[in-house]
């Protein structure tokens, strides 16, 4: 691709009508998601088929580990997806290379250093993750495959993904993703069950660490034949500008990073106060996270198919598209998270008893996620809000409402909600810090409006 010469794709970002391109970019997001939910929720589903709580208990012990993950992830996928839009909207398709390799190579070396470190640390992280000495053993041979072996894999598949979805190709993000967790969904039960190869929860860790190198595989192939169609380059040739590009992306990418982690410290939190009651009510919490995230992962969906949009037509002045964009987005997450608040609160015990069929599981299962639940109507705007200022490159904006969403009152509400009010207590604490996190999201957008037209045509470095 010559110099300054557009992308394919890239005019979905500027010249396609506002709901069509929301549509073509949220929608293969959303069922990337979606298969991504369905694939996580499959470990839970078929280890539940053992009917052994311990098992289930194990899995819900290592997802503390698995979003981080995540968190890895974005510091490098969202720092480096928002980066890579925004010099794009500028018209900077050198600078949108540079990024994408520092983005590439920066991530595939924490991937490793996080293996590594988990390796090292294993036993006290699962210990304050909540492995009790009866389920240790089964936490760490599932977290073995899913955090040591194929951690460097969902990382890059994770990251990939969204670079490719930043210059506007959505479509071939989705299949990506889609194609390793089809793959995850085919392998759980192969490597789970009795009847075939029996490997229990190790046996999901598996299929979980081979669907995500297949991904990655997919993505590394899909850029070999793009090649000089895509700006989403891996050439080391280019780390050399890493001290050009770092800093914006890790300044973007750093909230998101943040917010996943913290949740991790939350989820174990609270993981670590129901440890403390007996082994069905985690495996109840486990159920509950695993249905708590259809709303979740839809909000991310939406949010990681508005991130290219808000930050190309940011960086390009055009804030009319940006704001009827970023509201369209708003409306579609809130108004699907309404749905399934209603529908959860229904049929409570009926999708606890999907995945396990012990009735005391099933009770505690049924009564968390009716309280959980609450949280998803403001969780559904929050993400989009976070979102656009990492889309802005408004650092200390998302910084602080990730912070809030998922770190500084969850601790401290969760030993108040558990001395006061017991086990039910705790699953009140989500929705309290999520409205909390709204209000202050609102307030920086409201001032950010203000200002919202001095858009500074200087280069991608000085977002």
């Amino acid at each position: 691709m010559k110099s300054g010469q557009k992308p394919d794709k890239t005019e979905i970002f500027e010249s396609v009508p506002v709901r069509r391109a929301v549509s073509m970019q949220i929608l293969p997001a959303i069922a990337s998601q979606m298969i991504a939910l369905i694939y996580n929720l499959a470990d839970t589903y078929f280890v539940g088929m053992l009917n052994e709580p311990d098992q289930t208990a194990a899995v819900t012990v290592v997802y503390s580990s698995f979003v981080m993950l995540t968190a890895v992830s974005n510091l490098f996928g969202v720092g480096g997806a928002s980066a890579l839009s925004r010099a794009l909207g500028k018209k900077s398709p050198e600078d949108a290379r540079g990024i994408a390799a520092v983005s590439i190579w920066g991530g595939l070396l924490c991937s490793i250093l996080f293996s590594l470190l988990f390796l090292i640390f294993s036993r006290p992280i699962l210990i304050v993750c909540g492995a009790t000495p009866e389920i240790y053993e089964t936490a760490f041979r599932y977290a073995l495959w899913v955090v040591v072996i194929g951690g460097p894999g969902t990382i890059l598949n994770t990251l990939l993904a969204n670079l490719i979805r930043a210059e506007g190709n959505a479509a071939a993000a989705s299949f990506g993703v889609s194609f390793g967790g089809i793959l995850n969904m085919i392998l759980d039960p192969l490597f789970v069950l009795p009847r075939f190869l029996h490997m229990g929860a190790a046996g999901a860790g598996m299929a979980t660490a081979c669907s995500n190198l297949a991904a990655v595989l997919f993505f590394l192939i899909y850029l070999a034949v793009k090649r000089g169609r895509t700006v989403v380059s891996l050439q080391p040739s280019r780390l050399r500008y890493t001290s050009r590009y770092l800093r914006t992306i890790l300044s973007i990418g750093f909230p998101s990073a943040v917010q996943y982690a913290l949740t991790v410290v939350a989820i174990a939190a609270q993981s670590g106060f129901v440890a403390k009651y007996t082994t069905e009510a985690v495996a109840a919490l486990g159920i509950v996270k695993k249905l708590d995230q259809l709303p979740l992962y839809f909000s991310i969906g939406v949010s990681n198919g508005l991130l290219p949009l808000l930050a190309y037509n940011y960086s390009a002045g055009n804030q009319k598209r940006r704001e009827e964009i970023f509201r369209l987005g708003c409306s579609i997450s809130l108004g699907f998270s309404l749905l399934c608040l209603v529908v959860y609160e229904i049929f409570a015990p009926g999708l606890a008893a999907l995945f396990i069929d012990d009735p005391l599981t099933i009770q505690y299962g049924s009564e968390f996620l009716r309280r959980m639940v609450t949280a998803m109507p403001m969780m559904s705007v929050c993400y989009p809000m976070i979102i656009q200022f990492q889309a802005m490159g408004k650092f200390k904006e998302s910084l602080v409402c990730s912070v809030i969403r998922k770190g500084v009152l969850d601790i401290p509400l969760l030993f108040f909600m558990n001395r006061f009010f017991g086990l039910y207590g705790c699953m009140w604490v989500q929705p309290i810090v999520d409205s909390l996190s709204l209000i202050v999201a609102g307030m920086f957008y409201r001032k950010l409006k203000k200002t919202e037209g001095s858009v500074a045509k200087s280069s991608i470095m000085d977002d």
